[in-house]
């Protein structure tokens, strides 16, 4: 029911587009704008393409990013994140973490959920050219980025929490929790570093877990 409610919500924040046209992926957009595809067939045969457009390089807090819908070219309707838009049979969900796109999927009336083909020329294009052309590549880069998640939770959450029971106020209640782990200042930077990067590499391929990605962002 929460769900339903966060979509209804999402679509009351739809705009219409102006029909301005889909400008071309540049190669320096790479790091802040993603582009997705969408090629929907109706029951008469037409054929329509439908195109998601967000430049995530804005400040996301102050609700400048936005999700831009075009069809056949033309802006079609927008909305900013998390933004919910409404297309024949169904709606494309459009959200986003702090390292990149964690949702850009097609979602129809029935329930089932499709991802939109990401534009070959975007950051996300690149890593699925990669997938196809050497897919055993692609499943160890992937493997070592949740490899390295798993490793900067364990070690950076537990001087976190002693961090934050070291207060005297909060202490007194809780008990002061002692980090099993202690690494140089420099270390924890290489490790936030190490931890971004596999967090951007998992948004490439729109893979998001609350646990890990959410931590590190």
């Amino acid at each position: 029911m929460m769900r339903e409610w966060r979509r209804r919500r999402a679509v009351r924040r739809v705009e219409p587009g102006d029909g301005r046209p889909l400008k071309r992926f540049r190669w320096w957009q790479v790091p802040f704008r993603a582009l997705f595809h969408l090629r929907l067939t109706h029951t008469d045969g037409r054929h329509e393409v439908y195109s998601v457009d967000v430049r995530h390089g804005q400040n996301q807090s102050s609700g400048n990013v936005r999700a831009r819908l075009y069809l056949g070219g033309r802006l079609h309707s927008q909305s900013r994140l998390p933004a919910v838009l409404p297309v024949p049979g169904g709606v494309v969900e459009v959200r986003m973490s702090g390292f990149g796109l964690k949702r850009c999927h097609y979602v129809t009336d029935d329930g089932a959920e499709h991802q939109l083909t990401p534009d070959p020329a975007s950051a996300e294009g690149r890593r699925a050219r990669l997938d196809r052309s050497h897919p055993a590549l692609s499943r160890c880069v992937a493997t070592f980025s949740a490899i390295v998640l798993v490793a900067a939770v364990a070690v950076l959450v537990p001087q976190l929490v002693e961090q934050l029971t070291a207060p005297a106020a909060i202490a007194q209640h809780t008990g002061r929790f002692h980090s099993p782990v202690d690494l140089p200042k420099w270390a924890n930077i290489a490790i936030g570093l190490a931890t971004a990067a596999a967090s951007t590499e998992r948004a490439l391929r729109l893979r998001y877990s609350r646990l890990l990605d959410g931590a590190a962002g």
